[in-house]
């Protein structure tokens, strides 16, 4: 077994990490957890760049163990890509450090600054820099595609207010540069609700975008969508590396190919069973008994 904090930045290796406790308030309590010693060089290649830790967490639902002593590390500006069979844990690891669900034990933190997401309200997480994007688009119908961004940008999310007082210089160029990158700049002006099902999901991700997310945690995004939206899909998800740390949790292995992630995290019944580059989580034998078949 090796230490994760020996992957950690020096600044780090003797420091403590952060753990929930009732109420609030957060404790320092034991450091490091443990990684899988076979998982040890992966590690330490990318623990130079580390940005948010998953550390030690057990997630269980009325005696079924959805995720048993699961550590990962995300970097900063990687593309992630997990994939595993159903019931393997993957959403419940999206619910866990988005804070819709808590663990029984262990904490997630940015490393930087250690303040355990687990203790922190949904909306305290979103502030901290984490945007999801679930499998269903969830966009204001009624409204024009750049209004949705608008609301997305405005610290004020009243409607009324951005009628009234606009955004600033800023903002409004902020708006700009999301339509931009989703690519709906000449459908700024149209309704959200007469967009194909690929354009809301582009919307969707472009709202989350406005808030400047330091993680971008996208789930199944290419469910329901033509062949060609699909590959425009890919192009943008691979466009927000670098700026973004993207975690994208998906099915579709031709779609994980496209993607060209840094790293491919495959989970089974709520461990990590490989990691690496595609090529070779898909070369691993366990990977192809448990999920990719003969």
């Amino acid at each position: 077994m090796v230490a994760l904090a020996q992957f950690l930045p020096n600044a780090l290796k003797a420091g403590p990490a952060v753990s929930r406790e009732s109420g609030a308030k957060a404790r320092v309590s034991r450091w490091p957890a443990k990684v899988d010693a076979s998982r040890a060089l992966n590690a330490q290649s990318r623990a130079v760049n580390a940005l948010l830790c998953i550390d030690d967490i057990s997630v269980s639902f009325d005696g079924f163990h959805a995720i048993t002593d699961l550590t990962l590390i995300f970097n900063r500006g990687e593309l992630r890509s997990i994939i595993g069979p159903n019931g393997a844990g993957k959403t419940t690891l999206m619910d866990v450090i988005t804070g819709k669900t808590r663990p029984d034990k262990g904490t997630v933190f940015f490393v930087h600054d250690l303040d355990d997401l687990t203790a922190l309200s949904e909306h305290q997480i979103v502030r901290k820099g984490i945007g999801r994007k679930f499998q269903r688009p969830t966009v204001f119908q009624a409204h024009t595609v750049r209004e949705n961004i608008e609301l997305a940008i405005a610290g004020n999310k009243s409607v009324t207010h951005l009628l009234f007082s606009g955004l600033s210089k800023a903002q409004a160029q902020r708006v700009d540069e999301c339509l931009e990158n989703v690519g709906l700049t000449e459908k700024a002006k149209g309704i959200a609700g007469t967009l194909s099902h690929g354009e809301k999901q582009w919307l969707e991700i472009g709202m989350l975008l406005a808030q400047d997310p330091r993680v971008l945690l996208v789930d199944e995004p290419v469910a329901g969508m033509t062949s060609s939206e699909v590959e425009k899909t890919s192009v943008l998800l691979r466009s927000l590396r670098k700026r973004h740390t993207v975690v994208v949790v998906e099915h579709d292995m031709e779609f994980v190919r496209s993607l060209e992630s840094d790293c491919v995290t495959v989970l089974h019944e709520g461990r990590v069973l490989a990691e690496g580059s595609l090529s070779e989580v898909q070369s691993d034998r366990r990977v192809v008994e448990v999920y990719l078949g003969e």
